[in-house]
């Protein structure tokens, strides 16, 4: 079968098509046909091996897992002993996360894949296999980030740093199902994308310093990471909660991991686990309603697994990039 492999670390440059063996479903998983997949942050990470102790989980030297890909969306082909959750011809999506090896993803960016059956749900019918591989991480994350670490409650002001990324489109709509007042923060490309989400109020970075615009928030959900604690502390209101998803250096984490609580203002990194299939249940529920949609920003061949990289990476995507597979 194809896929899109990598032996060492770097650019994506080091991103190959490349003929591999065909996996077959130990106990307890299921055999994938891809149709579609889509691109995270969680990719491009591990490809560069920023921040560098990922390697301490991917691989000091090199990677554990040739194979990239978390978010997949396809058909269940076979399944392997104890299997009850699903059967030949489910149409299927999910986070491969925690399926391969080190707790990594499996690989979702070839032709088949193995994924534990704890792991993806039935694909929402209403959905295209491409439109449900950009859920996944992307939505859960944000789904964890508002319920879980947030503790999100109906009235409450949000403020989302990163709105116009995979993750912050979830987010703000997600936001807008708990009955939040939104205000997202994106650039002057994203605003009408994020006006037709129902974003209640819209700062324009390229123009505006959201850390000076003098109001204050329940909740703090900062998906780029680009605050520093400070900032986070001058936005959040008594008692508010920062939820930071993303950051690019162990000097980010750890600042952010000891800033805790002060003057009842508190902030936590989220660490979102997206290998449970029910979380993606509450995900199919949102679509059915209309609550939740999909926006794609662009799509590729496997072919293209690189270029789809390079662009998740430095080409600021308004949504979920796809790659086409089957």
């Amino acid at each position: 079968m194809k896929a899109a492999v990598f032996y060492k670390y770097g650019s994506p440059d080091v991103i190959s098509i490349a003929d591999v063996e065909k996996p077959i479903p130990k106990d307890g998983e299921v055999l994938i046909q891809v149709k579609a997949a889509s691109v995270n942050a969680y990719d491009w990470h591990l490809v560069r091996a920023k921040p560098f102790f990922t390697r301490f989980i991917s691989g000091i030297f090199k990677p554990k897992n040739n194979i990239i890909g978390a978010d997949i969306a396809g058909i269940v082909v076979s399944v392997g002993n104890g299997v009850s959750r699903f059967k030949q011809g489910d149409e299927v999506y999910g986070c491969l996360e925690g399926c391969g090896k080190s707790g990594l993803a499996a690989g979702g960016f070839a032709e088949y894949v193995c994924a534990k059956e704890t792991n993806p749900a039935l694909k929402p019918v209403l959905l295209s296999f491409e439109e449900a591989a950009a859920l996944p991480m992307a939505s859960v994350t944000a789904l964890q980030a508002l319920r879980d670490f947030a503790e999100l409650k109906q009235g409450q002001s949000v403020l989302i740093n990163g709105a116009s990324g995979g993750v912050g489109m979830f987010a703000v709509q997600i936001a807008k199902v708990f009955g939040a007042e939104i205000t997202a923060v994106c650039s002057t490309g994203s605003i009408d994308i994020l006006r037709e989400l129902n974003a209640d109020y819209i700062v324009d970075y390229t123009k505006d310093n959201v850390a000076d615009i003098g109001k204050q928030f329940d909740v703090v959900i900062d998906v780029a990471a680009t605050l520093s604690v400070k900032n986070y502390r001058s936005l959040l209101r008594p008692d508010g909660i920062c939820v930071v998803i993303g950051f690019s250096t162990i000097g980010h984490m750890i600042s952010y991991s000891l800033a805790g609580k002060r003057d009842g203002k508190k902030i936590k990194l989220c660490m979102a686990n997206n290998k449970n299939g029910n979380d993606l249940l509450e995900i199919n529920s949102l679509v059915k309603t209309g609550q939740i949609k999909v926006v794609i920003d662009s799509r590729y061949s496997l072919s293209e697994t690189a270029e789809a990289i390079r662009h998740a990476e430095t080409g600021h995507p308004k949504g979920k990039i796809v790659i086409k597979v089957f």
